[in-house]
């Protein structure tokens, strides 16, 4: 998920291209349920769902991402294809809770993000038996990558919004700080902008988010210090 953390906010008009190509997908695979699935902090949800007869999924379903015996948990964690003709008919899955839903096959690929982090998988699932023929896998490794490909270009954009903010705020930084700065030549303190004279400190404070804690340099150890500690402290 990385070194520069982003938040890829996927706006309507994606969103609404999304959803035609998971409606497409159902109806050319044939099956009950297309989706997009999403990871969203420690839950797995349902991100866009296909418009299809029999579809038990709803956008903004969701469950605790990890141990929740999905098939797209198996996908995300493998970063990997993951093909059940019929999970009745598999020791592994019989008990899954997509069953329970009468889904008993499933085909899904993973979505990632440009970083290699999982954003979530595409998938489809039939309430009866599906081998899935190869087409049907390249069709949905096709519309995988052309949302692989959106989610791209926004991470890129959005990586750069983030990029932009931290120079404007380090801009507005040295713009408060810069300028002539009226300081006693005696007691250092600073003159304000309301003709107050203030410490170093308090004048840095206001103008920034730096915070001071007071020690001493080698100089003024030896200075005001150095004696006694030559005496050994006594």
């Amino acid at each position: 998920m990385e070194d520069d953390h982003v938040i890829i906010d996927v706006d309507q008009q994606v969103l609404n291209r999304w959803q035609e190509l998971v409606d497409i997908m159902a109806e050319i695979v044939g099956v009950p349920a297309g989706l997009i699935m999403r990871i969203v902090n420690e839950d797995i949800e349902v991100f866009v769902s296909s418009q299809s007869d029999g579809n038990p999924y709803k956008p903004g379903d969701k469950e605790h991402f990890l141990g929740s015996g999905l098939y797209c948990e198996t996908v995300i964690k493998s970063n990997d294809k993951l093909h059940i003709p019929n999970a009745l008919e598999d020791d592994d899955w019989k008990e899954n809770p997509d069953v329970k839903l009468d889904m008993i096959s499933y085909l899904g690929f993973p979505i990632l993000l440009p970083d290699n982090e999982p954003f979530g998988t595409i998938c489809v699932l039939d309430n009866k038996t599906n081998q899935y023929s190869q087409t049907y896998e390249k069709l949905m490794l096709g519309f995988r990558d052309i949302i692989q490909s959106e989610l791209e270009l926004m991470y890129t954009n959005a990586l750069l919004g983030e990029k932009n903010k931290s120079i404007s705020e380090i801009a507005s930084e040295l713009q408060t700080l810069r300028g002539i700065v009226s300081i006693c030549s005696f007691c250092k303190k600073i003159r304000d902008d309301h003709g107050n004279w203030v410490n170093v400190e308090a004048y840095v404070e206001q103008r920034s988010e730096a915070k001071f804690s007071h020690d001493f340099c080698p100089q003024c150890v030896e200075e005001h210090y150095g004696d006694y500690l030559r005496k050994g402290g006594s």
